[in-house]
């Protein structure tokens, strides 16, 4: 099979790694690639048009095309692509709608009576902050549109909340996303990510993850697109995970349908595990970043007939799915700075060394070629994975391999897994 990656960071640095183990598997492209993928796959360079992606893909005798990120999910390439008559991984703009509006993913957790916080949606600056005057009590702000994971600003305080209310709708701090905004209670409890496999009816279920959001040890400081996660995560237990799958999966895949906009691809959803359950933050439609990084290296079983299961209705036929008993740790080294401004075209080094040792791999995010040198090209740089016989020895581990690597003011979390551990 030739294989066509969509993205350029570390979720599909992860996924190139991964198809690449494929024995069905006899070419990858990507575009636009980073530094890491382009040892595995072969780099082209397209452009972003999805109609000249899916020529190029017809041209070239693509046998499937992987979608990695939310933005042309959000978009409508798999529509495009399938369209062009190509086999295509990932959501159509209907059913990517559930990540690409907080809104339409609040009505349907209503509709469905799937747990969640209570919520109001305004497209009125002004009525936003009056309501929150009144409700005088913490909470979440959250542009309703795709803002790259960096949508949600905590309000722990009437002026943080109005700030927050300012900082999206009114300063245009992530453009069209904030066109209008959900408030939501904040929920109290220990988040997990819970990530399914959907083919529009059946659902299969990885291994249990947990991210690290905000951008300082403790979990204090700014929301990021994530800082590192780990493998199995310990809050999620069998009753757990069944009472998600029945509660929360199924009645979402469930409820897509109803409406028409059958789910086929990754549905991920973030969770709070709160005193009374489980309650769903946010879906997202595609695999997480950088849970990615920690669920991929764990699947043993070849992650290409489960693909294209999805696309075909017949994941329910997939039972001998067998995954590493090893837990897996990432920590995400970023450029100084990160989420605000930070410097790109910096060198970095250490790489192979940090390779070297047993059981890592340092999956690239924001990296390019350089005159022959690896530079940084993002925020979050690389994502430092390392498998361990449990946890703790996963979490050392990979913090070995970040120690081998060294670039302009690269900073990381130092307490990926604190959670874990402290169990």
């Amino acid at each position: 099979m030739k294989i066509l990656v969509i993205g350029q960071g570390g979720r599909e640095h992860t996924l190139v790694w991964k198809i690449a183990q494929s024995p069905l598997v006899e070419k990858i492209y990507c575009t636009p690639s980073n530094a890491g993928i382009a040892q595995i796959a072969e780099t082209v360079s397209i452009g972003d048009d999805y109609f000249d992606l899916a020529n190029w893909a017809n041209s070239n005798d693509i046998d499937l095309t992987v979608v990695g990120p939310e933005a042309p999910l959000a978009e409508g390439i798999v529509d495009i692509f399938n369209e062009h008559n190509l086999t295509v991984f990932g959501p159509n703009k209907k059913a990517a709608q559930l990540e690409g509006s907080k809104d339409f993913a609040k009505q349907l957790m209503t509709k469905k009576g799937i747990p969640t916080a209570l919520h109001r949606t305004f497209t009125d600056a002004d009525q936003a902050i009056e309501y929150i005057k009144n409700i005088g009590t913490s909470v979440f702000v959250k542009a309703d549109g795709l803002a790259a994971g960096k949508g949600v600003i905590p309000g722990r305080s009437i002026d943080e909340a109005i700030q927050a209310v300012k900082t999206i709708m009114v300063d245009r701090a992530f453009g069209d996303a904030g066109n209008s905004v959900v408030i939501e209670e904040e929920l109290i409890g220990e988040e997990a990510s819970f990530t399914v496999l959907s083919d529009g009816t059946h659902c299969f279920p990885f291994v249990s993850s947990q991210d690290h959001k905000m951008s300082q040890d403790g979990d204090i400081g700014k929301n990021t697109g994530g800082m590192g996660a780990y493998s199995p995560a310990p809050v999620i237990t069998p009753d757990i995970h069944d009472y998600v799958m029945e509660q929360i999966v199924y009645p979402t895949i469930n409820g897509m349908a109803e409406i028409g906009c059958t789910f086929k691809g990754v549905l991920y959803v973030g969770l709070m595990m709160t005193e009374t359950g489980p309650k769903v933050l946010e879906y997202n439609c595609r695999f997480g970043d950088p849970e990615a990084q920690v669920l991929l290296p764990r699947l043993k079983s070849d992650l290409i007939p489960l693909l294209l299961a999805c696309i075909d209705g017949s994941l329910d036929q997939h039972t001998d799915v067998e995954w590493y008993t090893e837990a897996a740790a990432c920590v995400v080294m970023a450029s100084g700075g990160y989420p605000d401004l930070y410097q790109t075209g910096k060198a970095i080094t250490g790489i192979p060394e940090a390779e070297s040792i047993e059981g890592v791999n340092v999956f690239h995010a924001g990296t390019k070629q350089d005159n022959g040198n690896v530079v940084t090209a993002g925020g979050r740089v690389l994502g430092v994975t390392a498998l361990g016989e449990n946890l703790k020895t996963a979490i050392e581990t990979a913090y070995r391999g970040v120690s081998e690597i060294h670039f302009y003011e690269a900073y990381c979390r130092k307490d990926i897994g604190y959670r874990a551990l402290s169990r």
